[in-house]
């Protein structure tokens, strides 16, 4: 008779609907394999997704935790046969499939990032999900090179905040679109010029910002409404990089013709259901360069506020009320 697997605690998801339906519960314990490590959660963080997945619209991968959570910093608990280079005691953050709103997860050893010495869990969990998106967003999609001007959607979300700072990193210009509200932020952050998306015809702006030149990539979480004054505000070669649909997909009376005529590229990426050595490669790609500018203060972690892992369902109305500049985070204890 084996024994019964041990337990943890975990914020769980009763049925699918509103943050009401989170509470913390509890499931059983990973048990990491060679090539993982065994994680105790100091804090993880909130994205769209786990808003969408709490509501049923995304279900994570095939054999992923259906626990909700994208990202985590913590400290290593065990380490598989496999994992020479790390040890119990070692702070480590990352991104995940799934699982990170728990008290322990484990990632494969390839995926899991040292933390700096001058960052706390509460920014390291910050770090991982918005900036590898990012990070794929400007150097694997749209081949950013120095001197390109970029237009960057909602520009005070997370994704947001870490692609403002990776764009001037690169010797780029960032231009952002963002709730005035939220302007001071983003330029704090070194947006050349913030575009109150309410009031302001972002094009336009963006054609009397670049003296009609334009912006040689768009980084959109919208969609449907902003496809053709994307395209309206394009240089001639430019990239759309389409992260989400937030706005909508389905977009009427578009004249493809446009696309030809700024022989424009438009991709469009995910980045949780890519396969393993996709991930690994992008996050050693960024943890080698970008992870350093941390120390340095060139990069930071944007933390809009943190709350206790048992206020879970506020911190989710929080998000979806778009109040955010930045992370939230949880903390797990």
């Amino acid at each position: 008779m084996t024994d019964p697997p041990l337990q943890m605690r975990a914020v769980l998801v009763d049925e699918p609907g509103g943050p009401e339906r989170l509470s913390i519960g509890n499931v059983a314990m990973p048990v990491p394999d060679n090539d993982e490590i065994l994680v105790r959660v100091k804090a993880t963080a909130l994205n769209r997704a786990d808003l969408m997945q709490r509501e049923g619209k995304y279900p994570p991968p095939p054999g992923v935790s259906p626990v909700l959570g994208l990202e985590m910093a913590g400290t290593i608990v065990d380490v598989g046969t496999d994992c020479r280079d790390w040890k119990v005691g070692d702070r480590v953050c990352g991104l995940l499939a799934g699982g990170g709103y728990a008290e322990f997860v484990v990632i494969h050893r390839d995926l899991a990032i040292p933390i700096p010495a001058s960052l706390s869990f509460d920014e390291a969990a910050a770090i991982p999900e918005v900036f590898l998106t990012a990070y794929q967003a400007l150097h694997w999609l749209g081949e950013i090179c120095p001197g390109m001007r970029v237009l960057i959607h909602a520009g005070a979300s997370g994704v947001g905040t870490a692609a403002i700072q990776l764009v001037r990193a690169a010797g780029a210009v960032p231009f952002v679109t963002a709730s005035r509200a939220k302007h001071a932020t983003c330029l704090e952050l070194g947006a050349e010029a913030a575009i109150d998306y309410r009031s302001d015809d972002f094009a336009e702006r963006v054609g009397a910002l670049t003296n009609g030149e334009g912006v040689d990539i768009v980084v959109d979480f919208i969609g449907a409404p902003n496809m053709e004054r994307n395209v309206d505000c394009l240089a001639v070669d430019g990239r759309i990089v389409l992260l989400a649909t937030l706005g909508g997909s389905r977009i009427e009376n578009l004249d493809l013709r446009a696309f030809f005529r700024k022989r424009a590229t438009l991709t469009a990426s995910t980045l949780r259901n890519r396969d393993m050595a996709y991930k690994i490669r992008l996050t050693r790609a960024f943890a080698s360069t970008n992870m350093p500018l941390f120390e340095n203060g060139t990069l930071k972690a944007v933390v809009d506020r943190v709350y206790d892992w048992s206020d879970v369902a506020d911190a989710h109305r929080y998000m979806s009320e778009n109040r955010n500049a930045g992370k939230i985070v949880l903390r797990v204890h």
